[in-house]
């Protein structure tokens, strides 16, 4: 053989063994479910013991640095409760449910503020409220959001949704109420219409047909772009619209309407959010543009892989294909997010865009530590079920 053909033959086996070699270095797995649970274990305790009293009201400071107290069935510990609902479902501990319990009755099964309001942040803390009942069926469980819920719809007010977070916050509440309350179509057909609103009204219509991805609110629709001259896609705002589409189609029957409309919007989200990973298993909370405020950001990474997660779960996407992904994502939260104790470090605060609550850190405590953990246990609870 042509000592010229054999070096291009050795080159070529050569590179070929670098980049297996490469492969197998980068190729994640999965912990043992005995970890995964294990850290979820120790995140939540850690919360727990922190917030011994489940009805204790939280107070933080703003960005002037001026305190302000809030009632814990706000939305942030309504995330919470979602997270520590998921992680019953693996692992029934009764203190789960009894912090769960104790949460509800002490704010009275009822919406922050009142039964009449019409803000979706104060209706978050419907979803357990009715989890709970379906548990078991105490009338007081659910009278109050389902009065709530029926007052929104008595308004005929159909743009009450003008952020993308609100669709995670109450849209799930109405599905629930459609499930128990079967024989009347009204809560499926109305979340379906400020959903719809949100969608493809509001600003011009908050989700991208093309990016597959949403606009936090019509402040960022275009003209507006990211100093990198591309779309603003929010991190945990576009977590939310995927855990609500996720939460909405665990919960709806097959045959419920507009379920197609929702399964279609998932999986292009699915297939929009994969390449945007970051190499360390992050997303940034610039979907788009890694240099605004780009790092490590783990309330849209626990997000985006519990939707992905319970998509291999339901065998709607290919878990050759995104198992990796979740993976990489699950581990390094693991090794760079969660401390010892259970503390979770690179938790954005509050807010609405890239540069809120910065910086994002290790070692930084945001505003509110409720809803990174009950992200975080949404994630883990669902890669639990991955067989």
């Amino acid at each position: 053989m042509n000592k010229y053909i054999w070096g291009s033959i050795r080159l070529v086996l050569i590179v070929l063994t670098i980049q297996a070699s490469f492969t197998s270095l980068n190729a994640q797995h999965l912990p043992s479910k005995k970890k995964i649970l294990a850290d979820m274990t120790v995140a939540n305790q850690y919360f727990m013991q922190k917030w011994p009293d489940a009805g204790a009201t939280v107070t933080v400071k703003n960005a002037a640095g001026v305190s302000i107290t809030r009632t814990s069935e706000l939305w942030t510990r309504a995330v919470y409760y979602e997270g520590l609902m998921a992680l019953y479902q693996v692992d029934p501990q009764k203190k789960y449910l009894d912090y769960a319990i104790d949460w509800s009755e002490k704010h009275k099964w009822t919406p922050r503020n009142s039964i009449d309001t019409k803000d979706a942040d104060n209706q978050c803390c419907g979803q357990t409220y009715i989890d709970l009942y379906n548990m078991n069926p105490k009338p007081e469980r659910i009278t109050n959001i389902k009065q709530c819920m029926d007052l929104v719809i008595a308004s005929d007010k159909k743009n009450d949704w003008t952020w993308i977070d609100a669709i995670q916050m109450a849209m799930p509440v109405f599905a629930k109420l459609g499930v128990v309350y079967k024989d009347d179509p009204k809560y499926f057909e109305y979340m379906y219409t400020m959903y719809n609103n949100t969608k493809t009204i509001e600003g011009g219509g908050l989700y991208n047909t093309t990016e597959h991805l949403w606009w936090r609110d019509k402040a960022f629709v275009p003209p507006y772009k990211e100093p990198n001259g591309a779309n603003c896609y929010w991190s945990r705002g576009n977590g939310w619209v995927y855990a609500a589409l996720v939460r909405v189609l665990s919960t709806i029957p097959k045959n419920a309407p507009h379920r197609e409309e929702y399964m279609q919007t998932y999986l292009e989200m699915t297939k929009a959010l994969a390449p945007l990973q970051r190499s360390d298993g992050y997303w940034n909370v610039s979907l788009k543009d890694s240099t605004h405020f780009g790092g490590k950001e783990l309330t849209g990474t626990s997000l985006f892989i519990y939707g992905m997660a319970w998509g291999i779960n339901q065998g709607l996407i290919s878990k050759k294909t995104y198992q990796p992904i979740i993976a990489k994502a699950w581990n390094a939260m693991s090794k760079y997010s969660l401390h010892p104790e259970g503390f979770l470090g690179y938790v954005q605060g509050t807010g609405k865009e890239p540069k809120d609550s910065q910086p994002v850190s290790y070692t930084n405590i945001p505003d509110f530590e409720d809803y990174g953990l009950g992200c975080y246990l949404l994630a883990g609870s669902e890669i639990y079920k991955l067989k």
